[in-house]
């Protein structure tokens, strides 16, 4: 990835031998973002992370979105189709094959798995997710979502960034820049992952937006967050250093009065220092009851897993967060079932569980009205394969599914169909633009408003297209 630098980043290198003595403690994650500004000056804010109203009316104040790496497959999971098992064994002509156009011979291969129908919607859903069965009737399924690419770097990059080409400031980083924080010792935007997915962290930068806006990766374990204690003998001698730093910084930027991007490189300090008392708290669970560890899937004590995630995210989401993104797992051992679509069922019992939990917990905390909730995976897998008796499924990114819960979405609902066969979308497809449109029209901003002047043009995350899914809102 290309880094944009602006006139001062030069002098900010080098003085960060001393401004690493003086800020005693301040994790690395939350100043990455200051060797990543662009030369483009951010709209002049006091505080770049300053919290900001909306366009219009908004039916979210916050993002968690769940991402399983890998590409899930849609006929195994959330599209349920009868006429793939009747037809299973058979011969189709698929237009589509390893990422190549084409007339292919290939044969039709039923679920793995069975389906059963859940709530008062009656929603049908794989034996994979039983818990997310139970509350089904909280979420939107998307059954006619495609993309670009089945590449995975690409696919990975655009449920991202929008762009499946180029690096462009992630869908977390676009959030944070227009509405700001709610909280200003945490970050607006953090990565709760166990590794990278594929397009590595590209996928949570800011690219050419201030780099207060990137997000801040946390590792699932004894310490998510490195550093955060501070190396100070007294914590007055800290508050006195940093006090200094700040007096120095404020009249730095008077002499500079307009640029946004040290404003923003200044305000990652503040929010680092903020962090050294906040943070911790976040991942201490010791207040939390024994049944809502249970409704995680979580032992007392444990500091890893996706129910651990979850329950981060929470926390984070109730201590105004702006968006939270959780991986499950990184580019390896993933829901990448080429040799053996078995591989899906140790992933999804890993996930499904806390994912309900999460959403019963936001439910009954009364945040999930106020919390869009958002699951996806990079594309979904073929529903045929070369062989009749194949154990695995290919990329396939003509159609696949994802799902929305909460903050004004209408759940109990399934939007858009695929074909017979789960081989193409045939009424309501949603482009990934589009998806990324209906996520910022819940948060109540206009995705065709929300740029960002660089390199001599207005750029936006849903590039020159997308659409708000009106019909998913409540």
């Amino acid at each position: 990835m290309t880094l944009h630098r602006d006139p001062l980043t030069a002098a900010a290198i080098s003085r960060r031998a001393w401004l690493d003595s003086v800020g005693r403690g301040l994790f690395p994650t939350a100043l990455a973002g200051l060797l990543a500004e662009s030369s483009v000056a951010a709209p002049v804010t006091l505080d770049p992370l300053a919290a900001r109203a909306p366009h219009f009316p908004a039916t979210a104040d916050r993002v968690i979105f769940l991402y399983s790496t890998g590409g899930v497959s849609h006929v195994d999971t959330f599209d349920f189709k009868p006429q793939l098992i009747a037809d299973h064994g058979k011969s189709i002509t698929a237009s589509r094959w390893l990422n190549k156009p084409g007339a292919f011979e290939r044969f039709l291969i039923k679920p793995r798995w069975g389906f059963k129908r859940y709530g008062r919607s009656g929603t049908p859903v794989s034996d994979l997710f039983p818990a997310l069965g139970g509350v089904i009737d909280d979420l939107c399924i998307l059954n006619a979502m495609h993309c670009d690419s089945d590449g995975h770097d690409k696919g990975t990059l655009a449920a991202h960034t929008g762009s499946a080409q180029f690096a462009r400031p992630s869908h977390g980083a676009w959030v944070s820049y227009g509405l700001g924080t709610e909280n200003e010792n945490l970050p607006s935007f953090v990565v709760v992952a166990p590794a990278a997915p594929y397009a590595g962290a590209q996928t949570w930068g800011s690219d050419f937006l201030p780099g207060c806006h990137q997000g801040t990766h946390v590792l699932p374990g004894a310490e998510p967050l490195p550093n955060l204690k501070s190396l100070a003998p007294q914590p007055a001698i800290q508050r006195l250093e940093l006090d200094l730093l700040a007096r120095i910084n404020a009249a730095h930027l008077h002499k500079r009065e307009g640029d946004g991007a040290l404003a923003a490189r200044l305000r990652s300090f503040q929010t680092a220092f903020g962090m050294q008392r906040e943070a911790p708290e976040v991942f201490d669970f010791s207040g939390e009851t024994d049944d809502t560890l249970r409704l995680y899937g979580l032992e007392r004590g444990a500091t890893q897993g996706f129910g651990w995630q979850c329950l981060v995210a929470r926390r984070l989401a109730e201590r105004g967060v702006r968006f939270i993104e959780l991986i499950d797992v990184g580019s390896s051992n993933n829901w990448d079932s080429h040799g053996n679509m078995a591989d899906h069922e140790k992933l999804a019992r890993a996930i499904d569980q806390p994912i309900a939990g999460l959403l019963t917990d936001l439910k009954r905390r009364g945040m999930l009205e106020r919390t869009l909730v958002v699951w996806t995976s990079e594309f979904g897998r073929t529903p045929f394969h070369q062989t009749a008796d194949h154990p695995g499924r290919e990329h396939h990114n003509l159609v696949f599914s994802s799902w929305m819960a909460g903050g004004g979405i209408r759940g109990g609902i399934v939007h858009g169909k695929s074909d017979e066969h789960g081989i193409l979308p045939v009424e309501g497809a949603v482009h990934t633009h589009d998806l990324h449109a209906t996520m910022l029209a819940a948060l109540g901003l206009d995705h065709e408003r929300l740029t960002f002047r660089h390199a001599g043009r207005d750029y936006r995350l849903t590039d020159v297209a997308g659409r708000v899914v009106r019909d998913v809102l409540g």
